[in-house]
């Protein structure tokens, strides 16, 4: 449902000339804090990216800029602010509705059973890399109607995070308008939001049960701190990381999930040749993997 980095994703040409070894040497940094790594060939993305910073800093250098990344006490500052414009993401509420079909209609339903069995009536939701919030505002719509009818007497809470920091913020205010309210319907849109000028604010029924934080899913000690989760979606995220990196997160994810939990990803991202410790099940009009016991059928 979140979109992949949309910095990352308009065309741009290669920087003219030979590369320039300072501006290599930030590609490699930015790869080893955020898992993110741009090929020669696509480095005028990171190019026009530290420019916009250099000319905010009044640096003219990329030496100077690589300095301001490395030499304390303003380094992590920094480097948090250049992923701000590494990591720019657009999307919408409801963005894939047969995801959000199969979640609601299937895979929620498994779960809730599964808990019930045990007495837990509580469900526990991570939408990994949540861009500006509209899919982890979406999830909490789809659970407080679930709530109110199939699951009544069920409790929620919607982990949301991201990287990016001006993302976050404006998840915080929860004001939306154009494209991302583009997929609401007159009935989701009369319930939970309230009008504001010429766009939606979320209501506070649906702000009450999501819950925003900054995590680099690198981060072994951040990504440890969010246990027994019953799904986690990272949709169009894990697609700008390496295998390496990518085989680090999903460990945490596997890690992260209770058993029986389920892992939703992009339409066009797989775990082929990056883990065997999910099992791939087939969803109406999508795919999900599910974190099963050894042995068990999904």
């Amino acid at each position: 449902m979140t979109t992949a980095p949309s910095s990352l994703l308009r065309p741009h040409d290669p920087p003219a000339g030979p590369l320039d070894s300072h501006l290599i040497q930030i590609r490699d940094l930015v790869y080893g804090v955020a898992g993110i790594f741009q090929p020669d060939n696509k480095l005028g993305m990171l190019e026009d990216q530290c420019l916009k910073r250099m000319r905010v800093l009044g640096i003219s250098t990329f030496q100077d800029y690589l300095g301001r990344l490395t030499v304390p006490p303003n380094q992590q500052a920094e480097m948090t602010s250049l992923l701000n414009e590494i990591t720019v993401g657009e999307t919408c509420f409801f963005r894939n509705q047969a995801q959000l079909d199969a979640l609601r209609n299937i895979v929620i339903p498994r779960i809730a059973q599964a808990k019930a069995a045990v007495s837990q009536r509580h469900l526990r939701i991570w939408s990994a890399g949540c861009s500006t919030g509209e899919e982890p505002f979406t999830l909490s719509m789809i659970l407080l109607e679930e709530t109110a009818e199939r699951l009544k007497g069920w409790t929620f809470e919607i982990l949301a995070t991201d990287l990016n920091e001006d993302s976050l913020a404006h998840c915080e205010h929860g004001a939306y308008s154009g494209h991302s309210t583009q997929n609401l319907t007159p009935y989701f849109e009369g319930k939970y939001f309230m009008p504001r000028g010429d766009g939606l604010v979320v209501g506070p029924e649906v702000r009450a049960h999501v819950n925003f934080s900054r995590v680099n899913l690198l981060d072994d000690a951040g990504v440890a701190l969010l246990q027994s989760i019953d799904v986690i979606l990272c949709c169009n995220v894990l697609i700008y990381f390496d295998a390496g990196s990518k085989q680090r997160v999903i460990q945490h994810f596997y890690g992260n999930l209770l058993p029986d939990g389920y892992l939703f990803l992009g339409h066009s991202e797989s775990l082929y040749g990056v883990s065997g410790e999910f099992q791939l099940v087939h969803l109406p009009c999508t795919t999900a993997y599910v974190k099963a016991k050894t042995g068990a059928n999904p």
